[in-house]
Parts: C-alpha cells; structure tokens; sequence
C-alpha cells in the first residue's frame, strides 16, 4: 500500500514512517518542518520521499497515486491551541477538512484520522466510550470533534475515513515531545532529581505508548473496509487510567533517589477516564504493549544510554509551544504560522 504519512517529521510520524516501512508499505512523508531541528538520539528512518509544505498548502496533485492517508499533520496539543485559537481553527479543522475532501475527490479511498481521547474533556466518573457525548475543553479538542463530523459525512463507498482517538501519548521518539506528562515528568526525574507537582494531581488521563498508535494506525490501514468503515475507535487501554499523581509516583519510583511533593488544586478541570474495549474486540492485530511501568523504565534506560543532560531536556524543539514561539520572536514564519521563506 502507498501511504502518505501527514506530519511524518514529528512525534509520532517518525516513529510511524518506521513501522509502516517495516511492515512493507510505501511511505511518502509531509510535514511543514516545525520541528527539524531537534532529534533526541540515533538517526530516523527516512521515508522514501518528502513533501515539505504546509497542511494548508497541499492540492490535488501532491495526492495522485496513493491508497490511503495517515494524517497526523495538526497543531499539537491543547497550550498550542490557545496559542491563537483562529489559527488553530484554520490548521486543525479547516485544513483537516480541506485534505480529507481533496482524498476524495482524487479517489484514496482510506483516510486515517488522529483525534484525541480530550475530546471527552470534563468527565464524571463513568467511563467514557465512543458513543459517549464529546464535551471539549480547548480549541485542540474542539477542532477535533468538528473534523470527526465534518469528515465524517463524507463517507460513503469509495471513501472510508476511520477517527482514532488517542489517549495521552508517551515513550520515546527522535522527534521528542518533553510537554507530554509522562514523558515531561521523567525528564525532570532525571535531569533534577524531584518532581515538585503545582497541582494536586487528582485528574484522569488516559496513557497510551506512541508505538501503540501506531500499531493502531497501521492496523486500520490494513484492516478490511468493513471493519474501519467510518468507525471511531479509542486508542489505549482500559487499565490504563491514570490519576497524574499516580503518574508522577510511578516515575518516582521508577528513577533512584527521586523526591516528589504535590501541590494544592489547580485551575484545569480537564479529567475524564475512557474504556477501549472495542479496538481490542474489533481490530485484528491491535494490543496495547506497553504500560505506564514499562514506559517509565523505558524512558530511563533511554536517558542513561544518551546521557541525558539539562540543555537537551530543555531544547526549544522538543516542546511545541516553545519551539512555534522561538520561530515566531525570529522572523522564520509569520502570524498564520507559514514559513516565510520555502523550507526545503
């Protein structure tokens, strides 16, 4: 299959274009090239070729000749949501939209979206499925649930698009993300020897390995038509919900001679925990094979073999947030977030 990965230089399409590669797919990659400049260890599996354009920007042209599209090529959580909410509408739904209507029309037939399990947003203590009403929170979860129903509509039997929605990713990556929980709180285990909460870490999340999705991903793509037809599916496991504190003592634990302290209650009212029982029952191939234990010892062998250091912890590129405002506050691309000179 010939499969254009969206966002194929970030987080979680570094690691895709790999495992697709591996599995024996033809993989183009596009990505606007935000996050470039910054690999945290060993060299990344290149796909065959690369477009570097924004999301924005793709026609028709640039999507003749492949079978499906991964599309992971958004604004990336929920602070760089709030950066600029309209710019965040135009990039995360609109742009969303756009593709998934231009898939069409050239005739690629499976459309993998990555949604997200915050669509959820506020819970009660029931568990939350795919039936369970969104209720999001940000402008990032927002966008979200616009592109589940506007794309959706599209499906019919030339075109099957299939919503993914993650839970909190984790684990390693060229491309690191430090501005993810488990992962941010392993790194301040390692670099400073304490974890010092602000909050009380009462909320729930979700966690799911990057290398879960995608394994996620490549099983829909692979999956009868039948199977993924315009279906949503959570993407995690249901033992696997958190509180943060949980998190945060897991990570103490896990790293020697860690201090954690907890804060008081704080202001994000985001908490929800979700059931993921239907991509187990209906995905063939798909399982969860990582636990927030395994990854927690994952990410400090990792940083043992890399030596770990303060600066690289820190680098601008491996938080999103911090890495759009640095190319904002240098000229590098403008207030809709385009590159002002082509990147190549």
């Amino acid at each position: 299959m010939k499969v254009l990965v969206t966002g194929a230089d970030g987080y979680i399409g570094s690691r895709l274009v790999a495992d697709l590669l591996t599995r024996g797919h033809d993989v183009v990659g596009l990505d606007t090239g935000f996050y470039s400049d910054g690999c945290l260890y060993d060299s990344i599996i290149k796909a065959s070729s690369y477009l570097w354009k924004d999301l924005r920007q793709i026609s028709e042209e640039d999507l003749f000749g492949f079978d499906a599209v991964a599309h992971l090529a958004e604004l990336s959580n929920d602070p760089l949501g709030q950066l600029n909410p309209a710019i965040t509408y135009a990039i995360n739904h609109h742009g969303s939209v756009t593709l998934a209507q231009l898939c069409k029309r050239v005739g690629i037939s499976r459309f993998v979206y990555t949604s997200s399990c915050s669509v959820y947003g506020v819970g009660t203590d029931d568990f939350k499925t795919e039936e369970s009403a969104p209720n999001p929170q940000t402008a990032y979860a927002d966008c979200k649930v616009l592109v589940e129903r506007d794309v959706g509509v599209m499906a019919d039997d030339n075109f099957s698009p299939t919503f993914l929605r993650n839970a909190t990713a984790y684990g390693p990556s060229p491309r690191m993300r430090f501005d993810l929980v488990l992962n941010n709180l392993a790194g301040l285990a390692w670099t400073t020897g304490e974890i010092c909460m602000t909050s009380d870490g009462t909320p729930w999340r979700p966690l799911v390995h990057v290398h879960d999705i995608c394994t996620a991903i490549a099983c829909v793509l692979e999956a009868p038509r039948e199977v993924i037809h315009n279906q949503i599916f959570n993407v995690g496991n249901t033992q696997q919900n958190y509180r943060v504190r949980d998190i945060a003592d897991v990570v103490a634990q896990t790293f020697p001679g860690c201090q954690l302290s907890v804060g008081s209650v704080s202001g994000d009212n985001r908490s929800y925990r979700v059931v993921f029982e239907k991509i187990h029952t209906l995905l063939a191939g798909f399982k969860c094979q990582h636990t927030l234990v395994t990854g927690a010892q994952e990410l400090y062998e990792l940083f043992a073999r890399i030596r770990l250091t303060p600066e690289a912890f820190g680098y601008r590129s491996f938080t999103r947030l911090k890495q759009l405002q640095y190319l904002l506050d240098t000229g590098q691309i403008d207030s809709s977030l385009l590159w002002k000179t082509p990147q190549v």
